[in-house]
């Protein structure tokens, strides 16, 4: 039984062969999946691409994003990682670290734990493991597609974190708020 009555997805989208980026926080009602708020923060990107690194990138313009949403969000899903990360601290640990609030991460692609494929049917899982530790869960959202990676960040466990996921993903394989965030996040950069 889900109790929070809102999510705030997250996610940076770039501008080729420039150091602008746009930023998107999109908040949705549940169950509904309806758009409560969206704010969004156009700026430049200050930390180069590198690998395991996510965080330094967009974080700082997340927090901008997040700076003008008028709603306290319940919390945030962010596109990326939470513990499953190399410094088991990835992108959703840093949002949770400056904002005080929940914050868990679906990845698209697996970046450094292992996992057994889940079964076919929608809501299977496997842990996905670092050494002996589990750091998240590789979540079939939808029957026969990839599964996406879920991570906690903090105040959030596991299986909250799951729980949404799979109320996020009625139609698509990735959850509804991030997939709004991109496309808002999109659609801001080609004006």
């Amino acid at each position: 039984m889900i109790s929070r009555k809102t999510v705030t997805g997250l996610d940076v989208s770039y501008e080729e062969g420039t150091k602008r980026a746009v930023a998107a926080a999109v908040t949705l009602e549940l169950p509904t999946l309806d758009v409560v708020e969206v704010a969004l923060f156009d700026g430049e990107v200050q930390a180069p691409y590198a690998a395991g690194f996510l965080a330094l990138r967009e974080a700082p313009l997340l927090l901008r994003a997040l700076e003008q949403l008028k709603s306290r969000p319940e919390v945030f899903v962010c596109d990326g990682y939470g513990i499953a990360h190399p410094r088991r601290f990835g992108l959703a640990c840093h949002i949770g670290r400056e904002t005080g609030r929940p914050t868990f991460g679906v990845a698209k692609t697996p970046f450094m734990a292992r996992f057994s494929e889940p079964g076919p049917e929608r809501g299977a899982w496997s842990d996905l493991l670092d050494g002996q530790d589990v750091v998240g869960r590789a979540l079939r959202t939808r029957p026969g597609v990839k599964p996406v990676f879920v991570s906690v960040g903090q105040g959030i466990d596991i299986e909250e974190a799951t729980e949404l996921t799979l109320a996020m993903c009625p139609k698509y394989r990735q959850p509804e708020c991030i997939r709004e965030a991109d496309s808002r996040s999109r659609a801001a950069l080609r004006r």
